[in-house]
């Protein structure tokens, strides 16, 4: 007699994987990680041959993320002024170098606040009348600067002269301005300081060709000095030299030597030259007298 089948029994576990199976499978992993990298690598050796690649260290240098934000630079940064204070004195002419009658000043002269201090409603002619007051018409120098003053003892003209270092593109402008000057205020007027009125007239003239550039102008300045009426005589001299430059004023009451404005950009120039050339500038013997010019 047959028996009736008894109730299913539990489900039979999976059976486990083989060894063999499961080593193989971790195997792979590392393995197809090292191809996928030896083919990255074979794709950028070739790339690298046949666009010109670098050496490997300049590669490096090249893949920085620095290095590629590193600001190039600008060709039109001008290069800082190096002259000394030592240097800029050296570089001054003396009451020697302008010849007998000229001695170190005794204090400004009284013509400079009737006769220089004054406004006017001409901007260009403005700057030009402050910037001979604060002698500064060629701006603010960027590095030293040193100023002389020397008195002609016969006539009462005064020369003011300095040396400087400057900004080199601020320089050329200053120069470019100044050359402009006689055709913007070659005649102008102008209020002095007790409201009576200076008439101003500017004319260019010419300077011997020495420095890099150069400019100088004459001015007339009529109006009233100590109550009684006056007319002041001005040459403005200004010569570069590199990122330096000498300019000066030769001034009077009783008119002014030319030849004095000349001869002291000419010895000038030479000293400025010779300092920024690392001499020692050679002294004027003081018996050479300058020539006189009315």
């Amino acid at each position: 007699m047959t028996r009736p089948p008894g109730p299913p029994g539990p489900p039979a576990p999976p059976r486990p994987l083989r060894p063999s199976r499961r080593r193989t499978v971790l195997a792979l992993v590392p393995a197809l990680a090292a191809a996928s990298l030896l083919t990255t690598a074979g794709c950028s050796a070739v790339e690298g041959a046949t666009s010109g690649a670098a050496p490997k260290g300049d590669a490096a240098a090249s893949a920085s993320p620095v290095a590629g934000q590193l600001p190039s630079p600008s060709p039109s940064v001008t290069v800082a002024p190096t002259l000394t204070e030592a240097q800029v004195k050296s570089a001054l002419i003396s009451n020697k170098d302008l010849g007998k009658g000229w001695k170190p000043t005794q204090g400004g002269a009284t013509w400079r606040d009737a006769l220089l201090k004054g406004k006017t409603d001409n901007a260009d002619c403005q700057r030009l009348l402050d910037g001979l007051y604060a002698e500064d018409l060629l701006g603010e120098p960027a590095g030293a600067r040193a100023v002389r003053g020397l008195d002609d003892k016969d006539d009462g003209a005064q020369v003011r002269y300095q040396v400087g270092a400057y900004d080199r593109a601020a320089l050329d402008a200053s120069l470019a301005w100044l050359k402009e000057v006689p055709g913007k205020c070659g005649q102008f007027t102008a209020t002095d300081v007790k409201g009576g009125e200076l008439t101003v007239l500017v004319t260019a003239t010419p300077l011997p060709g020495v420095g890099e550039a150069r400019e100088n102008l004459r001015m007339k300045v009529y109006g009233e000095s100590g109550g009684s009426p006056a007319v002041l005589t001005l040459d403005f001299a200004a010569v570069r030299v590199g990122d330096s430059a000498l300019s000066l004023t030769n001034g009077g009451l009783d008119g002014v030597s030319a030849n004095s404005t000349r001869q002291a950009a000419q010895l000038g120039t030479q000293r400025l030259q010779d300092v920024l050339a690392g001499k020692k500038p050679a002294a004027r013997p003081a018996n050479q007298e300058a020539d006189a010019e009315g």
